[in-house]
């Protein structure tokens, strides 16, 4: 199984749990944070508005991510003291998928989490990231 098919098939199960869940209690209005909008390329690819800072991450990982504001397709991580360039790249999900090939790491990018995985083991290196609230 493929490190591309491990991310869609996650990425569908979370996405159908919130899809079901925003079903059984109602619509929520939107903030900036979960607000989203379809973009046309070769894919539909959706385009979260996320906030840069740091992500808290399960067994007390942190990642900073820095987005670029005149580039939506690029953002900066500061993890394990290294800093890296990701740059988007499609998904077949559709979801923000941002990767360093040079350097093996993949950010996907959600509004209720995030994961930053190894892309040659395929697994998670900082897993359940949420953005610090003030």
């Amino acid at each position: 199984m493929t490190l591309n098919h491990l991310i869609n098939i996650l990425a569908l199960t979370t996405l159908s749990g919130t899809l079901t869940a925003c079903s059984l209690f109602g619509s929520q209005p939107a903030t900036s944070s979960t607000r989203y909008e379809v973009v046309k390329g070769r894919q539909q690819q959706l385009n979260f508005k996320l906030a840069s800072g740091i992500y808290r991450c399960e067994l007390g990982q942190k990642v900073e991510v820095q987005r670029d504001a005149r580039n939506a397709n690029l953002i900066e991580i500061d993890w394990q003291r290294s800093h890296y360039t990701l740059q988007r790249y499609d998904s077949t999900s559709g979801l923000p998928r941002f990767e360093d090939r040079k350097n093996g790491l993949l950010w996907i990018d959600l509004p209720w989490k995030s994961v930053l995985m190894d892309t040659s083991s395929g697994r998670p290196l900082a897993n359940e990231c949420k953005a610090m609230t003030s």
